[in-house]
């Protein structure tokens, strides 16, 4: 599903026009981006969190030259679906 596809879908279901549908998607997602990009975590029962986990830096190898490198480590935006979401994706035939 595409952006443009979930938006229609959001402004069917919630009775918004197409516009007002885009400003609520488009609000949702800059203030998931800018919670994380603060280090919050996002909690939204019955489907899941959204938070920042680290990863280590690590070694890793250059793929056309072969030589080793080390990777830094860095922050990943990282998401937990709750029981409730993945027993629905389960029980989907």
């Amino acid at each position: 599903m595409t952006k443009k596809e979930f938006i229609d879908k959001v402004a069917e279901r919630a009775g918004l026009s197409k516009k007002d549908a885009t400003s609520a998607v488009n609000a949702v997602f800059e203030i998931l981006e800018e919670s994380l990009a603060e280090g919050d975590k996002l909690i939204i029962p019955g489907f899941g969190s959204f938070f920042v986990g680290r990863r280590a830096e690590r070694k890793g190898r250059n793929p056309q030259t072969g030589q080793e490198m080390i990777i830094p480590a860095k922050k990943v935006p990282k998401f937990r679906a709750s029981s409730n979401l993945r027993a629905k994706i389960n029980a989907v035939k």
